[in-house]
This record gives C-alpha cells, structure tokens and sequence, in this order.
C-alpha cells in the first residue's frame, strides 16, 4: 500500500502557520506540533521549511517574537500575530474558502 503524503498542500504553509498562531504564541516545535495534532496528523511540516517561513513571516511584519523558555526549561523564540498577520490571515482565509469551494464544486460536477 502506498504511503499517504502528509506534506502541507503548496502554497498554504503561510496560512496554516498564521492560523496556528491565532490561538496562542508558539515556538517553531510548537507550531509544528499543533498543525500536526489539529490536522490528525494529515500534515507534517518540514522543520526547514517552518524555519523559512517563520523568518519570511517575520520579516514582513506578520509575526513577532521574542526568546523565552519551554516546558522543558530550553530556550526557544516564540512567536505571536500581529494585527498585521491578522488581516492577512482573514485575507488568505477568504481566498482559500473561494478557491476550495470552486475545486468542490468541479469534483461534484457531472458530464
């Protein structure tokens, strides 16, 4: 039997990560971690690309961070939402719900 892929699909990792980080700061294990727990497990995301991404996010005024300690008293950068990240999450939201309704609507369509 083949195995299942669990990459996230192309192009949302942006929104899952935005998402994830509306309900709570994270480290990047954590963040990893929720996706993972939240999707059952459909996803998996790679820690190097997480790692580019959260900069990317950064960088553009998305996301915030600042080092603090684990549970496990490892240091770790946490990252929250800005009001920024809000709206684009809103936004890519939006985007996503159109384009899924579409592909929904083409898989359901007959002859």
């Amino acid at each position: 039997m083949d195995e299942l892929n669990t990459d996230v699909i192309q192009g949302t990792l942006d929104m899952i990560i935005l998402k994830t980080l509306s309900w709570a700061p994270l480290h990047g294990y954590g963040i990893a971690q929720r996706i993972e727990d939240v999707s059952g497990n459909v996803f998996k995301v790679n820690p190097g690309s997480l790692l580019t991404a959260l900069k990317r996010l950064e960088r553009a005024g998305l996301l915030d961070s600042e080092w603090g300690k684990t549970a496990n008293s490892r240091r770790a950068k946490y990252y929250t939402l800005t009001a920024g990240g809000q709206r684009r999450l809103a936004a890519e939201r939006r985007d996503w719900e159109r384009r899924a309704g579409a592909v929904t609507r083409l898989l359901a369509a007959e002859g």
